[in-house]
């Protein structure tokens, strides 16, 4: 009989306690998968940032505004190849439930300091030249079954009233790991009616995003920038994309935090539970070592006997739990808040750190097995009872 097919057959030789172990391990695996796609969908935006985008705010808070006439001093400064601005919208779409970005844009830099938005040439045009246009991505567009043409009526809270916009794109992300979810729509299309409604509101912009010609230079413009506003009624901050995106995930690096601890506690809680099968099946077969030691197996026999065994135990359990991993993290998602999270994917990375970690605690698991298999001498072998 080859070792291969031996250890296949004693690592079931315990039927129910190693499909026991098996489906401990591929729950193990599946939710590890789980809360490192939470954690990596909660980064995605650092992840989609490009190195050649800064974005300037209110250096207070992002919640303040800043003033319009901003966008030509900062075009002016060399090494700037695009300033676009935006604002955050808000306001109730359906029902307060219902979470979408809406964002307020300049639709003539949108898709330059933005390539990776996608729009037909058609869908551009019609786009820029209607005042109450608006795009959505695609996914949003699925979500509420939305076509080119429909009306889209909004209620507002940071702009109070009754706004109505009419889709005349639906853009598509050029990756995966784009946004697929935003809405939006003209700049000046909300400034009007604040000039009508709120004069002191009017020609007030939420953030500039700036497209740079060479990121090298991210650092220098960006102090520049914020040196031309500085002791001005409104200071800015200054900073790539990445770090703006981080600092919104930095908001939230207690949870985070405690979900990377709760990933790798599974890894152990895996570890436990493969030890405990492999340490009471090599106690069971002590006397057998002790035979196989009699009849000239060496050390080395052993070794590929007991690490064989607990690799096809982990890998079977690893197999399971990510082949789960896709339905399961669809499932989850689906009953999450929609727009929690524009990007939901499982990543590569995850795939990875998932089956090497069950491999590698495969072979941890083995060490305290091996080492008393090879240790205990054949007469002490022969004597045990269990």
């Amino acid at each position: 009989m080859s070792m291969i097919k031996l250890i296949a057959k004693n690592s079931f030789r315990h039927t129910l306690r190693v499909i026991l172990t098996i489906v401990g391990i591929s729950i193990a695996v599946l939710a590890f998968g789980l809360l490192r796609t939470v954690v990596t969908a909660w980064s995605a935006g650092v992840a989609a940032s490009s190195p050649n985008r800064l974005v300037t705010r209110q250096a207070v808070s992002f919640i303040f505004t800043l003033p319009y006439a901003y966008k030509d001093k900062i075009a002016a400064i060399p090494g700037i190849d695009q300033v676009s601005y935006f604002n955050w919208f808000a306001g109730t779409y359906i029902d307060k439930n219902q979470f979408f970005a809406r964002v307020a844009c300049d639709p003539e830099t949108l898709f330059k300091v933005y390539p990776e938005y996608q729009l037909s040439s058609n869908e551009k045009a019609k786009f820029m030249s209607e005042r109450n246009a608006c795009i959505l991505g695609i996914e949003t567009a699925k979500r509420y079954n939305v076509k080119i043409g429909d009306i889209m009526n909004i209620d507002g809270d940071i702009y109070p009233g009754k706004w109505q916009f009419v889709v005349r794109g639906i853009y598509t992300p050029r990756t995966k790991s784009d946004d697929a979810t935003q809405m939006f729509f003209h700049w000046n299309y909300l400034n009007e009616r604040m000039k009508s409604d709120y004069p002191n509101r009017a020609d007030e912009i939420g953030w500039y995003v700036i497209k740079i010609k060479d990121a090298a230079a991210s650092a220098t413009i960006s102090q520049r920038i914020d040196n031309l506003f500085k002791n001005s009624r409104a200071e800015t901050k200054s900073e790539t994309e990445g770090q703006f995106q981080q600092g919104f995930v930095a908001s939230s690096g207690a949870i985070i935090g405690a979900i990377n601890i709760m990933s790798y506690l599974i890894i152990g809680i895996i570890l436990l539970v493969l030890c405990n099968t492999m340490i009471m099946t090599a106690r069971e077969r002590t006397r057998e070592y002790a035979v196989l030691k009699t009849l000239g197996f060496t050390g080395k026999h052993l070794f590929t006997f007991i690490a064989g065994e607990a690799l096809i135990i982990s890998c079977i359990g690893a197999l399971i739990g990510l082949s789960s991993l896709i339905p399961i993290v669809q499932g989850f998602e689906s009953v999450l808040p929609k727009g929690w999270f524009p990007v939901f994917n499982i990543e590569n990375s995850t795939y990875v750190m998932a089956g090497s970690s069950a491999l590698l605690v495969g072979i941890i698991a083995s060490i305290v097995p091996i080492y008393r298999a090879l240790n205990t001498r054949i007469v002490d072998g022969l004597r045990f009872n269990g």
